[in-house]
């Protein structure tokens, strides 16, 4: 089953994965200012936007499904849940991949005895919930909080909840929670080798900054820049800053 995906622009391939709940048009501000100079991919993962939903949301089948979509060398920017799936992809394709960026991603999204760094089980199956029974306010909830601190908050919010309703409700959530809820990562870290740059808010309490520190230690070419004021979504609520910090690390890898 093929995966649904928009592109805009011309020049080296960069595939932008988005979170859980969403789909790639949360990416549009940033594909629009990517795009003249770059091949820009929006996917919708599976379960979400235009793309079927799966039974079972694995991340080797994920990772497949993308790799068949993008046969040609690309830059992946994954963010959340999007980043684990990059993650993945980088791993057991690293000659396909040539870099990776992870936005506000963690390798373990369920607090473990050994890893305070995450959210509860039962908060996240709170969430779930939440967003199963008033999907509309939940989602509009959680764009305004991702876009706190914006110079121009307003207008940035009023632009996402056109696009993020646009392909009406992901049919995949809870089989996509059960990868985050299963899935630890952790002990993968250093088999990842594509340099890869790890954006974190440090405001961010799904992903605390000590997950993103862990990304960045843990890969064999890591670095880590955080935005100081950004909570779990920078690239919507510091657009600027967050460009300023990708476009150098995309055009040193092209």
């Amino acid at each position: 089953m093929s995966i649904y995906f928009s592109s805009q622009g011309v020049g080296h391939d960069v595939v932008l994965l988005h979170g859980w709940a969403l789909h790639g048009g949360v990416w549009q501000r940033v594909a629009e200012a990517l795009a003249d100079q770059y091949c820009v991919h929006l996917p919708d993962l599976p379960g979400h936007g235009r793309s079927a939903a799966v039974a079972e949301f694995m991340l080797d089948d994920v990772v497949e499904r993308l790799h068949h979509s993008f046969p040609l060398p690309v830059q992946v920017v994954g963010w959340s849940l999007g980043g684990l799936i990059a993650a993945h992809w980088a791993r057991r394709y690293p000659r396909h991949v040539k870099s990776l960026t992870l936005v506000a991603s963690s390798p373990c999204f369920i607090r473990q005895p050994d890893w305070p760094h995450a959210q509860a089980a039962e908060a996240v199956n709170q969430l779930a919930q939440q967003l199963d029974q008033q999907f509309e306010t939940t989602i509009q909830r959680f764009l305004a909080l991702q876009t706190l601190g914006s110079d121009s908050a307003k207008t940035t919010l009023a632009a996402l909840r056109e696009l993020v309703f646009a392909h009406g409700r992901p049919s995949g959530l809870l089989a996509a929670l059960q990868l985050l809820q299963n899935t630890d990562y952790r002990p993968h870290l250093a088999d990842i080798t594509v340099p890869t740059l790890v954006l974190a808010g440090a405001r961010d309490a799904l992903t605390p900054l000590a997950a993103a520190q862990t990304w960045a230690d843990g890969v064999a070419d890591g670095r880590l820049q955080v935005f100081p004021q950004a909570s779990h979504a920078p690239f919507l609520s510091h657009e600027t800053e967050f460009l300023q910090a990708l476009r150098p690390f995309l055009a040193e890898h092209v």
